[in-house]
Formats: C-alpha cells, structure tokens, sequence
C-alpha cells in the first residue's frame, strides 16, 4: 500500500502516526497525516523523503526545528484544514510570512500578503495594534492624546508603520537599595538590583529581549496575551536600556518611590528601598510635539 503523493510503501514508512516536535523550544504533538498533508512543502519534505535518523532531535527525542515556537501554531493549523484563521488585531502578520515562506507554504503566504488598495493604503488588513480589549489600561491609553495621534500617523502610514515595527508599551521595573552611612556620601553602598522586571504584551517583550528574557514564571504565555511575570536573565537596567533603544523603542514615562527601611544597630547605616518603572514605546509612533504625562 503506497501513501498519496509520497511514493513511499506504508511498510517503510520511519515515524510513528503521533510525532512530537519541538519548534524554538515549544513542543507540539502532531498527526504524521497532518505535517504531509501539503505536498512539496517543507514539512512534506522532512517526513515523506527523510528517515527519522536523518533529522534532528531535542535531548527527550522530539524532532527539532529551530524556528520561531509561537508562530509555529498558525503554521500547524493550516496544515490541518488549509485554512487560515488569526485573532483580531493580529501583530505578527509579517512575521508569520516570512515563517511560510520558510515552511514553503505558497497558498498561505498569499493569504498573508498585504492588500494594498489604489490610494495605496491598506485594504482588509487595517492598521497594527497591540491593544487588548480585556487589558486594564486599554481605555486610559487610548484617551492619551499622543497616543491618538499615534494611531493617526499608523493610520495615514508614516514612517516605519508598514516595515515590520509595531505599537505597544514595554514597562521596566526594578526594586533597588543602597546603604547610607554616618558619613553620608562618603560610605554610601550604591544601587543594588536583584532582578529587573519586563511588563507588556509577550510577542513584543520576547522581540525586544530574545535569549536574556526569563520566561520560567509564565512558561506558557501566548504571543499575543500580556504578562507582568516575565524578568531579565542580567541585572544591569543600561544593559536593557541598550536593547529597548536597539529595538527602536523610546522612554515616554517613568516613576519611583523610596523608604528608609532601617537602620544598621551597630554602625547607624540607613538601608534605603525604591522601587522604579519606567515606561518605554516604539519611537516610529512617538509624535515628536507631543507631552507625555510624567507618573
């Protein structure tokens, strides 16, 4: 008995019907019929014209695939059904065309192709956005008359709006102490840092900060959701000053707050405790003219 399309005889086939895989360290468990079932792709190809020795596997055995692990859920559901269904206000559009054309899935790269109208504006796909209806500062944000005219310029495609880059706050906070002596100045023990925290939608802080974010107290996040649990592997706030400027981002705001916690019994030192955010966002939205509130 010959499988479709594959040519090769059910007895020689080399992987069981359940496959595992491991996509950019997210595991998927997956049907054999599922990851063939578009002829001359590159899943096609690794199942149908491979053996399973031929290919690469992780530590537990599962085969691996060094691509982007969250995207790869769209990837796998239109391989099920050939289909294309994405969430409202989806970020990740040009990402995940660049992921099919990698998987060589032609049908679904033109479904994920921009329309550009005559006016040369977009079509269906409207203009990027980060907010999420269910996020407790979604109404006050928008109500921010930068952010307005944020989105006017997203809308009437400025600069850097149609290349890749898209909207969405980052907040970086920290809890620091120093030590004060009798001699002020003199003995002070400056700032000390214990972790720093990465607050915003998941997509963009994993963008951001890549292999130094610290995902392992919200392992299973979904790309598009937002988290407050996710910190640095450093703890140098310049180092992740660097990287936010790297990726293009801008501070608009920022807040702290301190206390005398106590002080030393023997030696009179004073241990001063802050705790200091400040708010970061991509500065091909930032409106030059506009004031942002100070916190």
């Amino acid at each position: 008995m010959a499988l479709p399309d594959s040519g090769i005889s059910a007895e020689e086939i080399p992987f069981p019907e359940i496959i595992e895989l491991n996509v950019g360290g997210q595991v998927y468990i997956t049907r054999y019929s599922t990851l063939t079932s578009v002829p001359d792709s590159l899943l096609w190809e690794m199942f149908t014209q491979k053996s399973a020795k031929g290919l690469a596997r992780d530590t537990k055995g599962r085969f691996f695939v060094d691509r982007d692990g969250f995207l790869f859920r769209y990837i796998l559901d239109y391989m099920r059904d050939q289909q294309l269904v994405l969430p409202d206000h989806f970020p990740e559009r040009g990402r995940l065309q660049r992921e099919a054309e990698f998987f060589n899935l032609p049908e679904l790269v033109k479904l994920l192709a921009p329309k550009i109208s005559k006016q040369n504006s977009l079509g269906d796909e409207g203009c990027p956005s980060d907010t999420e209806d269910s996020s407790p500062g979604t109404d006050t944000s928008r109500n921010l008359g930068s952010l307005g005219a944020a989105a006017a310029a997203c809308a009437s495609l400025v600069p850097g709006a149609m290349d890749g880059k898209r909207s969405g706050f980052i907040t970086i906070g920290y809890r620091g102490s120093y030590t004060l002596g009798r001699d002020s100045h003199t003995d002070a023990k400056f700032r000390r840092v214990a972790r720093i925290m990465v607050c915003g939608k998941t997509s963009l802080a994993k963008e951001v900060f890549g292999e130094t974010l610290n995902e392992s107290r919200d392992p299973d996040r979904p790309p598009e959701r937002y988290t407050s649990r996710y910190y640095l592997k450093f703890t140098f706030l310049e180092q992740a000053f660097d990287k936010l400027a790297d990726a293009g981002f801008h501070m608009v705001a920022c807040n702290s707050t301190g206390t005398c916690a106590f002080a030393h019994e023997q030696t009179d030192d004073k241990i001063w405790t802050s705790y200091t955010e400040y708010v970061f966002y991509p500065s091909s939205f930032y409106p030059v003219n506009s004031t942002w509130p100070l916190l």
